[in-house]
């Protein structure tokens, strides 16, 4: 039997690996793997076993050898391939989406993310306001999350507008993640500063 693992919760991806797999499984790359192996890993069997408990990792990267899979349906082995991601769109995908398991272990979603950057956009007109909607979420949240997700959004800023506001207020958390690493201050009151200086940046 054939499945299909793929999402970024390795943690819960893995367990359920461990329930079907056992302990004792063998792991290959699926990107090293030639066309002439597949033949070996799908249908041969080992010297102790004849059915075989088999992890490949990031087999749709080999493209070629993916294309292969609805060739070796009849395995007698348990093969799972473990992916990041999975391209629904492609021909192969819509092929054996009805012929083998395929599972999403997706992580769930934060909702505070999109807050993170509302406050980000707030600060830049109301720093005041944007202190206030930040202790909604100060107990649940970690400062250098949030620091680094305003980052990110003021990289995405620069790169549809590069003016020198957006320019200063990359060097201004440039020099607010040097505070956070090495000053003895509290982070959240470091970022409530960083937030109200953010409108006259």
């Amino acid at each position: 039997m054939i499945r299909i693992f793929y999402g970024d919760d390795r943690v819960k991806a893995n367990a359920e690996i461990k329930r079907l797999l056992g302990d004792n499984y063998e792991i290959m790359d699926g990107q090293d793997l030639e066309l002439g192996d597949l033949p070996n890993i799908f249908m041969g069997v080992s010297l102790f076993a004849d059915k075989r408990n088999i992890l490949i990792r990031d087999f749709t990267v080999n493209k070629a050898a993916f294309e292969q899979l609805i060739n070796y349906l009849k395995t007698p082995h348990n093969i799972i391939l473990l992916e990041s991601k999975l391209d629904k769109r492609s021909s192969i995908f819509k092929e054996l989406k009805d012929k083998i398991e395929i599972k999403e272990f997706n992580l769930p979603e934060d909702p505070n993310f999109k807050l993170v950057f509302d406050i980000f956009h707030t600060a830049r007109r109301d720093g005041k306001k944007a202190i206030e909607m930040l202790e909604k979420i100060k107990e649940i949240e970690d400062p250098m999350m949030f620091s680094g997700l305003m980052f990110s959004q003021a990289i995405k800023d620069y790169s549809s507008h590069q003016g020198i506001k957006e320019k200063n207020i990359l060097k201004e958390l440039s020099k607010l993640d040097l505070d956070m690493k090495s000053a003895k201050v509290e982070p959240w009151l470091l970022i409530e500063s960083f937030l109200l200086r953010l409108a006259s940046i």
